[in-house]
């Protein structure tokens, strides 16, 4: 796991060329502490840039930007978590390694089938790999999307990072997209592949960029990931649980101290008991808590702790940790975002404790109909039977739950998604912003959504929803950066490509019924305690709303420089008449305007 970035570009000198990327790859510091390495390309006019977070062969092998062969070259990002199955194939084959990581074996892969073999890679990854032979330069990213990768292509130039502030490292004037703020106001988040810089994109997941250095042009292809066509639906409960497990052990592998977060929830208290049946040491599991006490979850916590024996640490976060570290946090956020707040806490926990990497259960309400949104699909089926013009009349409503009824008067499926998890409607974002309001409508009911989202059954789509906007854009990216200003990697096995695979293969009446995850609780009945799944949901929440009322920046009525909609939202919140998060939206809209 590390941080990545590089130039293309024949106008630059070599020297010039270095002195960016060395300016992005220091700004990406705090993801890979253990190193940095650089490697340039004079006669293709590219340089390539690594951070270093050691997890596998922690020697000076394990360094990067890494050869194979003397004519392929990569800069990785990531965990191939089925590289020692891959290798032994390759090593079948008559091909040879220098090392033990992970890295190599992708070199060696794409050396023996080319491209084709990325769709064996099984884990997290983003990377850039050199052919000179075919001078061609591929950028990849996994399919699932959970590490990020940006680049910026244009004048026959290309430039790519893993954080967006890698572009500004260089510089600071860089233009800004000017619809990011209705993005954010509208998702609660910058929705892919848009990001706050003018031309600066995120690479989809599941795709390659392939640079043609002899034209200094690129072109972008998916690719499917080779998921087994063997999967047995007939006892559902059965199969998830092997490959659940399958996952989590792949998930272990590390060189160095891994630990489970575990916030005592059903997701978390899997993947701890899990960890511990497949770890032939006693597990590290993490968990932070309140002294208030409607938010803390120590009780579950100790259960499953006290269980399988593990190593817990937990930590009390309180107000006063909040106070010192907002400002922080803040700064460490790479793109605005109204959550990863709780992320920051709890890595900085693992890192203080000498943890590198943590598995966590992103996915698994995704997956297996864990939220709340799952039980609103007869309401959406509903509501769509209203004429549209009725329901654009709902923007009018005096709450903002029900001003986004009028969501669903488009014909784009997101309309749907906005209705479950939007955050600001178009007449509010339009007085926010000073943009009209039929502009925001036309962003939003054209941003892009697969036709074939509108096919599929009622649970299916909001799993989609879940899994692709929400899942994609806010939990995954939050993570990445939040785990990443502490040098930590979050693992996520519930999305391992297996896993995702069983439960997509599912019909739809397996996956989902009237219990949140209960497929999950029914395949593991025997090692879940019943207390931990026979209860309400809770989130994995922290007492925001009453401790924003202390970040004195966020309440300055100047920050909102005379905006009557921003000063209407700050003493609503004031009143507790509106939750932190959509303030928080709005400071942060007007933070980066200044």
């Amino acid at each position: 796991m590390c941080r990545i970035a590089g130039i293309i570009s024949e106008r630059l000198s070599e020297q010039e060329r270095a002195a960016r990327l060395q300016l992005m790859c220091n700004a990406l510091h705090k993801g890979g502490p253990d190193g940095a390495g650089y490697q340039t390309f004079p006669s293709l006019g590219m340089s390539f840039g690594h951070r270093r977070l050691s997890l596998i062969d922690l020697s000076e092998n394990g360094k990067q930007p890494m050869p194979y062969q003397d004519h392929l070259w990569i800069t990785f990002n990531g965990e191939i978590y089925n590289y020692r199955e891959l290798k032994a194939d390759l090593i079948a084959k008559g091909y040879s390694f220098a090392n033990q990581t992970d890295t190599e074996v992708i070199l060696a892969g794409y050396q023996a089938y080319g491209i084709s073999f990325f769709k064996s890679l099984k884990g997290m990854f983003a990377f850039a790999l050199l052919d000179q032979n075919k001078q061609q330069t591929f950028l990849v990213r996994d399919e699932l999307g959970i590490k990020p990768l940006y680049y910026y292509s244009k004048n026959q130039e290309l430039y790519f990072a893993s954080e967006v502030k890698a572009f500004t490292a260089f510089n600071k004037d860089w233009e800004m997209n000017e619809d990011w703020p209705i993005y954010f106001l509208s998702f609660g988040f910058i929705p892919t592949p848009f990001t706050t810089l003018k031309d600066v994109f995120s690479l989809a997941k599941g795709t390659i960029l392939t640079w043609d250095h002899q034209t200094q042009s690129h072109s972008i292809t998916q690719f499917a990931a080779d998921y087994p066509n063997t999967i047995d639906t007939s006892n559902a409960p059965i199969t998830t649980k092997k490959l659940l497990d399958t996952a989590v052990k792949r998930h272990l592998i590390a060189d160095a101290p891994i630990g489970v977060f575990l916030s005592g929830g059903i997701d978390s208290s899997l993947l701890s008991i899990i960890a511990n049946e497949q770890h032939q040491q006693s597990i590290n599991t993490v968990s932070i808590n309140f002294n208030e006490p409607e938010f803390s979850e120590q009780a579950y916590q100790a259960i499953v702790a006290k269980q399988i024996n593990s190593k817990h640490i937990s930590y009390t976060v309180t107000a006063k940790d909040f106070e010192q570290n907002i400002q922080q946090i803040f700064e460490d956020m790479d793109q605005p975002s109204n959550d990863g707040i709780n992320s920051w806490f709890v890595n900085k926990v693992a890192k203080d404790n000498g943890l590198k990497a943590v598995l966590s259960g992103i996915g698994a309400d995704e997956l297996f109909g864990g939220y709340p949104s799952f039980k609103r699909h007869q309401l959406i089926k509903n509501f769509k039977k209203v004429p549209s013009f009725i329901l654009k009349l709902a923007k009018y409503l005096p709450s903002d739950k029900l001003k986004r009824i009028s969501f669903l008067a488009y014909s784009n499926p997101i309309g749907e998604y906005l209705f479950l998890r939007g955050f600001f409607t178009p007449n509010t974002v339009s007085k926010l912003l000073g943009v009209p309001e039929n502009k925001v409508v036309q962003l939003l009911s054209s941003y892009p959504s697969p036709k074939e989202v509108a096919q599929l059954s009622a649970e299916d789509r909001i799993s989609w929803f879940e899994m692709n906007v929400y899942m994609q854009n806010q939990l995954l990216k939050d993570t990445d950066y939040m785990s990443m200003a502490h040098g930590v990697e979050v693992r996520v096995p519930f999305l391992d490509q297996d896993v995702v695979a069983g439960a997509l293969a599912l019909p739809t009446q397996k996956r989902f019924s009237a219990q949140p995850k209960s497929l999950l609780i029914t395949a593991y009945k025997d090692l879940l305690p019943e207390a931990i799944w026979n209860r309400p949901k809770k989130g994995f929440t922290f007492p925001f709303q009453n401790w924003f009322k202390s970040y004195q920046p966020m309440l300055k009525v100047a920050h909102y420089q005379n905006n009557n909609e921003a000063l209407r939202l700050l003493n609503k919140f004031k009143n507790n008449q509106l939750h932190w998060s959509k303030l928080f939206a709005v400071y942060q809209v007007f933070y980066r305007a200044k």
